[in-house]
């Protein structure tokens, strides 16, 4: 029952996090720190990245729509768009589908402690100052999502495979990326969530068939209690930024990065 508990602590930062450019994995990783799950190192490695299903089912419950291309309320333009729109995120998720199949073990192997983790928090909170300095006043080329081209998909996959370290933030790269490239903060932010589904599968389905399916009664009832509250919480944080990116820019959560990965390393410092 403790580990459940912790597994629904661990959805709950799961959900707020993934969404929010401040690094989920990041976090989950700090705060196992702190709780020490009573679970083995294999299902723990699974757990991290399998919990991250709840969220997609957030984005597909809230999207249904404009990601269906089946829907019969759509035209056969609307449907032709929508078909666009997924090709284009499927091209997106390339780059870092190849990279994360080719080095996931040696990734695992080498960034996945709390050092690493600081460090990319606080970097990558300067370079969202920056970069929200640069865009003050900007006029952005691309302000929906249907108006992302194959070009514009493919430099955002670039930035995403920046996500491969922890702590940097999936939606953090790619929402960073596609503001330097010309894409409004509303266009990034959507296209993130998007980008995330065919990402984040790919990544479970591989962390599941390592890990294989004899899962004991107690890990079915931790990976569902973090699962189920990934997807309650994520819910309410997509909501929240899209209606945050509206009338603010990102900047809050850079100093956020920064103030976090200088407590984290403070922290450890001092143990």
């Amino acid at each position: 029952m403790i580990e459940i508990l912790k597994s629904i602590l661990i959805g709950i930062i799961q959900g707020i996090t993934e969404w929010l450019p401040v690094s989920s994995t990041g976090h989950m990783i700090l705060l196992d720190e702190l709780l020490h799950m009573d679970i083995t190192s294999e299902f723990k490695e699974m757990f991290f990245v399998v919990i991250q299903l709840g969220s997609i089912m957030a984005v597909l419950t809230l999207y249904f729509h404009k990601l269906n291309p089946f829907s019969p309320k759509k035209s056969a333009d609307e449907k032709k768009q929508t078909w666009t729109l997924w090709f284009r995120v499927i091209l997106a998720a390339v780059p870092a589908a190849i990279l994360g199949l080719l080095f996931d073990d040696w990734f695992d192997a080498h960034f996945y402690n709390y050092v690493v983790v600081a460090i990319a928090l606080i970097v990558y909170g300067v370079a969202f100052l920056l970069v929200e300095r640069r865009n003050k006043n900007r006029r952005f080329r691309v302000t929906s999502v249907y108006d992302i081209d194959a070009k514009t998909a493919l430099g955002i996959g670039a930035f995403q495979c920046l996500s491969l370290i922890p702590g940097t933030s999936r939606s953090g790269s790619t929402i960073l990326g596609s503001t330097l490239i010309g894409v409004s903060r509303e266009a990034a932010a959507e296209f993130s969530f998007f980008l995330a589904i065919p990402v984040m599968l790919g990544a479970s389905a591989l962390k599941l068939l390592k890990f294989g399916f004899a899962f004991t009664g107690a890990e079915i009832g931790i990976l569902l209690a973090g699962v189920i509250t990934a997807f309650l919480v994520s819910v309410v944080a997509i909501r929240f930024l899209m209606g945050f990116v509206r009338s603010h820019t990102f900047a809050p959560f850079g100093w956020y990065r920064i103030a976090l990965g200088a407590v984290v390393l403070l922290r450890f410092a001092l143990l």
